[in-house]
């Protein structure tokens, strides 16, 4: 198990290294820079845009110095090396703020569950427990009465939310709930109620929750046809008990161990929908350093999302190596 899970922490390296390496290309290979336009729109000139370059390092190669010297006295590699470090650079934008404390750092006096990439996790975990508090029970019930109208209403709603984008379901809900009833404000003022996390968790979480229902169904369908249920029937066990006890417990081993990655998705693809709703989350953030080229945002928030993935992905191979002793961690 600790050889399993040391060779695992061992390829984050790599990943990381490679998820960056991405990112840097594409970020650069994109027309435009951040010094464009000043905060005020107002176009920079050409000597202001090379004493910036100057000043943040982006006057120097983007991989390799080939004018001697030392190689990797690039921008990418300088980079890599601060990170590693914990300094994940200045915004360029947001200028006289660093990077970490734009995503993490929250207000005075508040907790860090109350800082950008907090919110996020906190819009991300409600909206996974959404999907599970609904989820599960909803795929057990089509289960156990297959092809009644129970069943079909959650084969009907567990379609429409893997078929329909997230953002369209967004906008659908904004014409029902805050157009047309009222019950909401498209942009809120205040995040601090509960009720105004509902409707972003719950758009958030469907595609989720409708995958859970499916899966939660068919696993169900197949452990009932087990003989160890036809068993535990025949020694006269109490249906509550062979549904709670022997098919469910068996057949939700593929539901949690999807959970983590599920987790991991629902916080790094929260961005559109906190775009939608102005939350403010790190997800928002991130929309706007990409449109305002912000490179050291967009670096930084693309790592944490890429670590958080893997650490969900590694998380689970243990978790499922516990649920079912038949499997061996590292198989």
């Amino acid at each position: 198990m600790t050889t399993y899970i040391v060779r695992r922490v061992f390829w984050l390296v790599p990943v990381l290294f490679f998820v960056s390496l991405i990112t840097f290309s594409l970020m650069h290979a994109a027309p435009g820079g951040p010094w464009d336009r000043d905060l005020e729109a107002r176009q920079v000139d050409k000597r202001t845009q090379e004493l910036l370059n100057e000043r943040f390092g982006l006057d120097k190669p983007l991989f390799f110095n080939l004018e001697g010297g030392n190689p990797l006295d690039s921008q990418f590699f300088n980079y890599l090396w601060n990170a590693v470090r914990g300094d994940l650079g200045p915004s360029y934008r947001q200028r006289g703020r660093d990077v970490q404390d734009i995503l993490f750092q929250p207000p005075e006096g508040k907790h860090i569950w109350e800082s950008r990439f907090g919110y996020s996790m906190q819009l991300g975990l409600l909206a996974l427990g959404i999907a599970v508090v609904l989820g599960i029970p909803l795929g057990m019930i089509a289960a156990l009465r297959r092809n009644t109208v129970a069943d079909y209403t959650s084969l009907f709603l567990s379609t429409i939310g893997i078929s329909v984008p997230s953002f369209v379901m967004a906008i659908f809900l904004i014409i029902i709930f805050a157009v047309q009833l009222k019950l909401m404000k498209i942009v809120q003022d205040d995040w601090s109620t509960p009720g105004a996390w509902l409707v972003p968790a719950a758009v958030l979480g469907f595609h989720t929750f409708a995958y859970i229902t499916r899966l939660t169904r068919s696993t169900m369908l197949e452990v009932m046809q087990q003989d160890y249920i036809r068993t535990a029937r025949a020694k006269g066990l109490a249906e509550r008990i062979v549904v709670f006890r022997h098919m469910l417990r068996n057949a939700l081993i593929p539901v949690v161990t999807i959970l983590g990655p599920a987790l991991a998705a629902l916080v790094t693809g929260s961005f559109i929908i906190e775009t939608m709703f102005s939350f403010p989350g790190s997800g928002g953030e991130y929309v706007r350093a990409i449109r305002n080229r912000d490179y050291s945002m967009i670096m930084a928030t693309t790592l944490v999302y890429a670590l958080l993935v893997a650490v969900a992905n590694l998380t689970v191979d243990l978790v499922y190596g516990f649920l079912d002793p038949r499997i061996k961690v590292g198989d």
